[in-house]
Parts: C-alpha cells; structure tokens; sequence
C-alpha cells in the first residue's frame, strides 16, 4: 500500500507475441517445392510483375486476381515488402513474394486486416491484426516502433514482442481518460480481464481519471488503480464510481 492508501486492483504484466506480419505468411499454393511454377512450355516465375490466382498460383498475365510487387527474404523485413501489400507467399527457400490484389478488397489498406502491419491497423492481444470493421480487436496502431520508449506521445498502451513494439492510441478496449472499466473478477488478472464498458452502464464500477508513473502521483480523488508494466505509464488511477 502506498502513501495515499490506494489499493492495486490489477497487476497485468503480459508477455504477447510479435508478428513481423500482420496475417499469416502463406505457402505459395502453385510454387511447389522451389520457386518457379511451369504451367506451360514457357516457365512462370516469381517475379515483379508476375501474376497470380485466387489460390495463390502463378499464372499468365492474361488472368489472375493480383500481381507479385516485389520479391523479399524468408522471413521479409522491416521495408521489404511495398507498404500496399496485400498478402506475402512463400515461394520457396529463403523467399517470399509481396503481392497486391488487381481490384478491391485491398486488406492491406490500414484497417483492412491483411498485409503488413502499420499505423491505422487494428491489433488483438496478440499482437496479431485483425479487421477494424470486424468487432472483438483490442487496439489500434499509430506507430510501429523498435521498442516502448520510441513511442510516439498518444500512445496509451503497447503490444511487445522481441523485435518491435506495436504503439496502441484511442479505440477498442484500449483505455483512455473519462472511459470506465467493469470490476476485475480478482485483484490480479490479464489485461484481457479488464472490460471497458459504457459509463452509462450498471457494469460501470469505476472511471479512468489519468495515466501515471506510479501509484503515488494519482489524484486525490483516485481510489483505485490498474498496473500494466507494459503500458508507457504503468498505473492508470481509477475513480471508484460503485463499490
């Protein structure tokens, strides 16, 4: 307990996984086991500029549903793949192939759900995106950085992985100041335990009154607070609103 008597309701401090890609990198259907598909007498390649089908084979460019925009390494890297990507193959040892599709859906567009993870994507817990218009994500990025500390200053949660750090602003069940939390069903729980509700709701039991440093610099009028000790300012004080 510390000098002004507030009590931690919830120590969160949860380890979450990382993905370079936003979806999931897919086996190039059609490649085989190399690099190269040969439908015909003349050998189509993963190239820039190649086309392929719906199921993610390559095929003259007199047909398919998108284009190769670029070749990269196996996992690709941080400006491999164009920003406009829409899904990422593997075609073969050591490679992957950027394709966008020719016609929307283009679910490498921020929010869209697929491509490369950037800023505007919608992200669960996991790291993992997840379309903004489908219900059920837990953040939105506005930046993609090498760790916390790089952050921009809007950024009110984070995902972390080994390698980078996904930067959460407003949106979903990311909490912000003025949103209200159902009570935690224990003292210690996951984040995905904590609930952001309507205020106007009988589940409201408390409102976020600030983002601290630690628990001794929340307002008077903070009774409770939440830790998270991934977030940028680990407490988050919490103006009891039903016992």
């Amino acid at each position: 307990m510390d000098a002004l008597g507030k009590q931690a309701v919830v120590g969160v401090s949860v380890a979450v996984a990382l993905v370079a890609l936003a979806g999931a990198v897919i086996a190039g259907a059609g490649a085989g086991s190399g690099p190269e598909s040969a439908p015909g007498p003349y050998p189509l390649r993963w190239s820039p500029g190649a086309c392929v089908t719906g199921d993610f084979a390559l095929i003259p460019c007199n047909g398919g549903v998108s284009e190769v925009v670029a070749v990269a390494p196996d996992p690709p890297g941080p400006g491999d793949c164009p920003e406009d990507t829409d899904d990422v193959l593997r075609v073969g040892p050591g490679r992957t192939a950027c394709v966008r599709n020719f016609l929307d859906p283009h679910p490498g567009a921020p929010g869209g759900g697929g491509g490369l993870l950037r800023p505007g994507d919608c992200v669960a817990l996991d790291g993992r995106e997840q379309p903004c218009a489908r219900p059920g994500w837990y953040g939105k990025a506005v930046a993609i950085t090498r760790d916390a500390a790089a952050c921009p200053e809007n950024t009110l949660d984070t995902v972390p992985g080994d390698a980078r750090t996904i930067c959460l602003g407003r949106g979903g069940q990311v909490l912000d100041r003025g949103a209200c939390v159902a009570r935690p069903a224990g003292r210690v729980v996951d984040r995905s335990g904590v609930t952001r509700v309507p205020c106007g709701s009988a589940r409201a039991w408390a409102r976020v009154v600030s983002f601290e440093t630690a628990a001794k610099r929340c307002p008077a009028r903070s009774e409770r607070y939440l830790r998270s000790d991934s977030a940028p300012r680990p407490v988050t004080c919490l103006d009891v609103l039903s016992q």
